[in-house]
């Protein structure tokens, strides 16, 4: 069984307990999502070291912060957990480039013991890092047996910084991990999105890793501009509105990506994760129900295929999808609580990236626009 406390703190009213278990005060783990000005606050990670001073301390900013099924900006979610029988490791990289994501990928992965290890629950900067290249270094570097899920750090709509929350302090630039290990702990995970796409399907002419520049021969982002119209001047905020969806071949899944850059110069976009070339590509647009289903949807595939009453449940679920639904935002985690029932807990942030194998045992994937779920539960 799995001890938790959650507690949120906000502007108005401080410190409030919103859900706990018995609990002996001794946390493993505090999960900690909150809005980037909360946590460039040096007292927030003071206050969080003498509240938990044995603890591993792991969270980010983000783009709008879970705590059951309310969503609030520029608060401070903070899960406590204690774990029966599973040991906990935390490891931390820092990122010095775009193009050293798969290293360190690599290298987080090497500063885990694999002898035990189930799974690892990643959470990395939002901005300066390539998510599919990391999620390959990851995976490749890993015994086949043990998942990977967890999703980028954000910053609103901002887009300017983002930072994650360790053990050593509050920094940018960071990837960090926690391996689970033990064979009492459950894990259950997936991923679904819910948008609709529209226009013709293109041809990646030209790309480099995440770096867009030609679909069709054309300007990558003078067709963006061409199709949003008006929304073209708030780029790259508003390309969260109309995400491209990207298939390498006919037998692959389609993968959504959300842009994160424009290069005006070059005519190009930076997405959050690989486009490769001669993949096929097409443009999505938002389906409110469809996304609250999708959500939903998500928590089934748990229900359904994995265990059914899980004692935590992290969403970690798109800014886009938070832009479009506006104020319905907290219909899609009330979809999942829904599903699982009022005895889990519920807690997790929105993300500029998501990370996660669509299915069981399928490989590890960065997402975009798509609400992922991993559940735990130990025996």
């Amino acid at each position: 069984m799995i001890k938790i406390e959650q507690k949120r703190w906000t502007q108005a009213d401080g410190w409030e307990i919103n859900q706990s278990t018995p609990f002996n005060g001794q946390a493993q783990l505090v999960l900690v999502f909150a809005g980037r000005k909360q946590l460039e606050n040096p007292a927030t990670f003071t206050d969080l070291k003498n509240k938990y001073p044995n603890s591993i301390l792991f969270g980010c900013s983000t783009a709008g912060e879970i705590c059951s099924t309310q969503v609030t900006d520029d608060s401070i979610v903070v899960t406590a957990l204690s774990f029966e029988h599973t040991k906990l490791k935390s490891t931390c990289v820092e990122i010095s480039s775009m193009e050293q994501s798969y290293a360190v990928g690599q290298k987080l992965i090497a500063g885990l013991d694999k002898e035990g290890l189930r799974h690892v629950l990643v959470l990395s900067d939002g901005l300066g890092i390539n998510g599919s290249a990391l999620v390959d270094g990851m995976h490749d570097s890993l015994p086949k047996q043990v998942t990977v899920t967890g999703g980028l750090s954000g910053d609103g709509g901002n887009f300017k910084k983002t930072l994650l929350l360790t053990n050593e302090g509050v920094k940018s630039n960071q990837v960090a991990a926690i391996g689970f290990y033990g064979d009492r702990i459950k894990i259950g995970y997936s991923s679904l999105g819910g948008w609709d796409p529209f226009g013709p399907e293109r041809a990646v002419t030209k790309s480099r890793d995440n770096i867009l520049y030609e679909l069709d021969g054309q300007s990558a982002l003078g067709l963006y501009k061409t199709y949003l119209g008006e929304h073209a001047q708030k780029l790259p905020a508003s390309g969260l509105l109309f995400p491209l969806t990207v298939r390498v071949s006919d037998t692959d899944n389609w993968l959504v990506r959300t842009i994160l850059a424009v290069n005006e110069k070059e005519g190009s976009l930076v997405f959050a994760g690989n486009i490769p070339q001669q993949a096929h590509a097409r443009l999505m647009k938002a389906n409110f129900e469809r996304l609250i289903d999708g959500a939903q949807g998500a928590a089934k595939n748990i229900k359904d295929g994995q265990f059914k009453d899980p004692e935590l449940a992290i969403l970690i679920s798109c800014v886009g999808r938070k832009m479009i639904l506006k104020q319905r935002i907290e219909e899609e985690v009330e979809a999942v609580r829904e599903t699982f029932g009022p005895k889990t807990f519920l807690t997790g942030f929105y993300s500029y990236g998501e990370i996660s194998p669509f299915t069981p045992n399928a490989k590890c994937e960065l997402h975009n626009q798509t609400m992922t779920i991993t559940t735990f539960q130990e025996t």
